[in-house]
């Protein structure tokens, strides 16, 4: 439910500003944390009133949550040596999604516009996994330096 949240927040904003495209690129700057280093991107996005953002994508804050782990509190990430790209989504967490392959029998069920949410949505929704744990941390990308304190 947090996840259609997030998603419903950033197709609210993107309607607000326009229409976004945003060209990537890797970072230079590599952010230590406890348990490693990574290297995020520098996103620039076309619309003149945003500025440049700095992306961390799929930065670990727990243990894999699988075998004996399964069911249990979270438990502290594995230390990783060397720098980590964080670069890419990482999966969802299972979630049980709505059938809309039959346009007209789920326009039955729902309203246009949360049919039309759901077919924007789903293609982030594709990759489900239990180990599922990540933090996606966006910062601007001209900011200071910052630490990472977890």
């Amino acid at each position: 439910m947090a996840l259609l949240a997030f998603f419903l927040a950033l197709w609210f904003l993107k309607g607000l500003l326009g229409a976004v495209t945003e060209t990537q690129r890797a970072s230079t700057r590599v952010v230590t944390t406890k348990y490693g280093s990574l290297r995020g991107v520098i996103v620039t996005l076309s619309n003149r009133h945003l500025q440049p953002v700095e992306k961390f994508l799929g930065v670990p804050y727990a243990g894999v949550p699988t075998g004996s782990l399964r069911f249990m509190p979270p438990v502290t990430p594995p230390h990783w040596k060397g720098v980590r790209p964080a670069d890419h989504l990482s999966p969802v967490c299972p979630q049980k999604l709505p059938d809309i392959s039959n346009e007209t029998e789920a326009l039955k069920r729902m309203p246009a516009g949360r049919l039309d949410y759901l077919k924007r949505l789903m293609p982030f929704l594709t990759n489900q996994s239990e180990d599922c744990l990540y933090l996606n941390i966006y910062a601007p990308a001209n900011g200071k330096n910052f630490n990472f304190n977890y």
